[in-house]
């Protein structure tokens, strides 16, 4: 089966992604026929940032691989892992890995184990496609509850500096924290891209749902720009922190 093109009609929300893909390739500065990485769920924010990389990647002569991981925590899980790597593959990713991971819980609980367990596979998936990076969906929203759950528990600067939107060490990049998770659903119904809706996301007994359930009501109390707000406070404590290990590197 050929590569599906990917519906040409430049929305505003389209365009949004597009630039904010763009922008994050161009940041890498990689060589001609490097390739890419994207990690992708099935859900609107992993299919519409693949859906960005693959009409923004070929433009600047790279190649974008997928990686979906399928950790076996839901009855369907496969078969929704099988699926969105044939909707990738119709989109022109090449190749597309399948990575099946076993979540062993350990002390931090099964949210963290997860999480552990994924990283390790999409690293391995970086590896075997030969990628230089791995680009990830996380949005805007999930920067500020990302945030929120740093004040929760108090932590400290670095925790709710939240997520960045590059990361070298562990060859992360997240083009998409600037962008609501509405607008990454309303790309998607625009371009014809069918996603998947994850059912945990709305079980309370995870503490990111609790913590986006809390956000909703902060949403709601205080006004939508609320988590844009926090979302710039973490960029404001990611900038200070940088700061201060520049000057704690120079006084050691």
């Amino acid at each position: 089966m050929g590569a599906m093109v990917i519906r040409n009609r430049l929305t505003p929300a389209v365009a949004d992604v597009r630039r904010a893909v763009r922008e994050g390739l161009e940041a890498l500065n990689l060589e001609p026929n490097s390739r890419v990485l994207v990690a992708c769920s099935g859900g609107p924010d992993s299919m519409a940032l693949a859906a960005g990389l693959l009409f923004e990647g070929p433009k600047l002569g790279l190649r974008v691989a997928a990686v979906v991981v399928d950790h076996g925590l839901q009855e369907a899980s496969t078969k929704v892992a099988q699926s969105t790597a044939a909707k990738l593959e119709e989109l022109g990713a090449d190749p597309v890995v399948i990575e099946t991971i076993t979540v062993v819980e350990a002390g931090n609980g099964p949210e963290a184990a997860a999480r552990t367990a994924r990283y390790e596979a999409l690293e391995r998936a970086r590896k075997l496609v030969s990628a230089e990076v791995i680009f990830l969906g996380h949005n805007l929203e999930d920067q500020a509850e990302t945030v929120l759950l740093g004040l929760t528990r108090g932590s400290g600067l670095r925790s709710i500096a939240g997520m960045q939107d590059f990361d070298e060490n562990k060859k992360l990049v997240r083009p998409l924290l600037g962008i609501k998770r509405e607008v990454l659903l309303q790309a998607c119904i625009d371009q014809d891209i069918e996603a998947w809706q994850d059912p945990h996301n709305k079980d309370p007994k995870f503490t990111r749902v609790r913590i986006r359930q809390l956000l909703d009501k902060l949403e709601a109390e205080l006004g939508p720009g609320f988590a844009s707000a926090l979302a710039r406070t973490a960029e404001l404590a990611s900038e200070s922190d940088d700061v201060l290990l520049s000057v704690a590197q120079e006084l050691v």
